[in-house]
């Protein structure tokens, strides 16, 4: 097989086995590396495949929401990440969330056992030069590979990443708490733990004064503003956390009959509800300090902890500097990268720049010219700005509505405009699929 390999795909996250799987439903023979087991991350607890870490939401289902028509076009385009997500999805409301081992282990086994793509478990430390790659190493690639590519393009970009903390559910105290889905649009999975003000006040002081871990001398620190840490949002101002994770806007306490105060949410990991994680509670808090100020919570004082947040560094170059419209290396363009490392952000976002990556390598292969989609599709808006942003602002951006370009005379406002231009995306994307893919399957 190897010496038939077309393509080499690098790392096996979501944006790796999006393009693998792509390729090889297409008979094209993909050679995919993964370093785990044999070098870990910092994040990863397991070996397989597209591994969720920081959250196990890949966010809302709804068409009036971005990540919503996201899906709704990864879909058209044949995910084979949105399917498995959708095979072990778990209660949160209009969410789409998954337990996370399952689908991993999961989308591990369809791959490795793909009769064109073949899966060698060890540590890349220089790109390859004798075919088409794919680096698709995420966030956290190991610092060899990083080495290696920046010889095509100089400085990275970094910012930091932070994990919400995971509880135990038999440990929340349901005395101080109640299930729910804001505006009960949904199936009511979510533990929301109230807070009155006096009690909100104390958590904030508390918060705002604990013990952070603290950056390597040389790092600046960089947040990305979609997942800051809870801390950090809290030094905006004492009631900054009302409007973000612990707002209590749509929800009804049924012990008071009230609008509590302040709410933070926990959201089911699994089927079962035996782990919930701590919504917008991505921190980098040193563990004690989690411990002792998480448990202010009336609800989660006598909880177990059964992962601490944490903080890594995620890197990121410069697309719009660096790769052309093909997502190629400008100046090495038998490399095409993909995933995070090109200023995506988000698990399906991620998966999504694996899925066009692919698509360039295999209109190429076939000596075809491909065209990017259009930019009034999701799609086509986040590639878009990937491939044509300001470089000298440039930084990680999940998919929005703001991406879409609007027509001027448009009046609609808030759900029907967004219904407008979720529409206007579909169909857009679905001509570009007639067009680019002809009669070829998507499945």
């Amino acid at each position: 097989m190897t010496e038939k390999v077309e393509v080499i795909i690098i790392g096996a996250g979501f944006a790796g086995v999006e393009a693998a799987w792509f390729l090889a439903s297409r008979g094209v023979r993909v050679l995919l590396y993964e370093m785990r087991p044999v070098k870990m991350t910092p994040a990863h607890k397991t070996l397989y495949f597209a591994e969720p870490v920081c959250s196990n939401s890949f966010k809302s289902l709804r068409i009036e929401t971005a990540a919503g028509l996201l899906k709704e076009e990864m879909k058209m385009l044949g995910s084979i990440v949105l399917q498995v997500a959708k095979k072990h999805q778990v209660p949160a409301g209009q969410a789409l969330a998954v337990e996370r081992a399952a689908f991993a282990k999961n989308l591990t086994e369809i791959i490795t056992t793909h009769p064109f793509v073949t899966v060698i478990r060890e540590e890349v430390k220089h790109i390859p030069e004798d075919r088409p790659v794919i680096l698709a190493v995420g966030p956290l690639a190991s610092e060899n590979i990083t080495k290696s590519l920046q010889k095509y393009i100089g400085e990275f970009l970094y910012f930091y990443d932070a994990i919400a903390p995971v509880v135990s559910g038999e440990s929340i105290n349901m005395a101080h708490a109640f299930k729910g889905d804001r505006y009960d649009m949904g199936e009511g999975s979510y533990i929301n733990c109230p807070l009155t003000e006096e009690e909100y006040r104390r958590f904030y002081d508390a918060l705002i004064n604990a013990e952070k871990v603290k950056p390597r001398p040389f790092e600046e620190e960089k947040f990305f503003e979609g997942c800051l840490p809870v801390e950090e949002m809290a030094r905006r101002g004492y009631r900054s956390l009302l409007f973000g994770p612990m707002k209590p806007v749509g929800l009804t306490d049924p012990n008071t009959g009230q609008q509590p105060f302040a709410v933070v949410q926990l959201r089911p990991e699994d089927r079962q509800g035996r782990m919930y994680s701590m919504v917008g509670f991505q921190t980098r808090l040193k563990y004690g300090e989690q411990d002792r100020v998480f448990r202010m919570i009336p609800a989660l004082k006598h909880a177990e902890f059964l992962r601490y947040g944490s903080i890594h560094r995620n890197t990121y170059v410069c697309s719009p500097k660096v790769l052309d419209e093909f997502l190629r290396l400008r100046k090495m363009p038998r490399v095409s990268l993909a995933g995070q490392i090109t200023g995506v952000e988000g698990y399906m976002e991620s998966a999504l720049s694996g899925i066009l990556c692919a698509y360039f390598i295999w209109k190429h292969l076939r000596a075809e010219t491909p065209h990017p989609p259009p930019v009034e599709s999701m799609t086509g808006a986040l590639h878009h700005y990937v491939t044509s942003a300001d470089p000298s602002s440039f930084s990680p951006m999940n998919a929005n509505f703001g991406l879409l370009p609007v027509p001027e005379n448009l009046k609609l406002r808030g759900d029907n405009r967004r219904r407008f231009l979720a529409a206007r995306a579909l169909e857009s994307l679905k001509a570009w699929i007639r067009s680019e893919l002809q009669s070829n399957s998507m499945v």
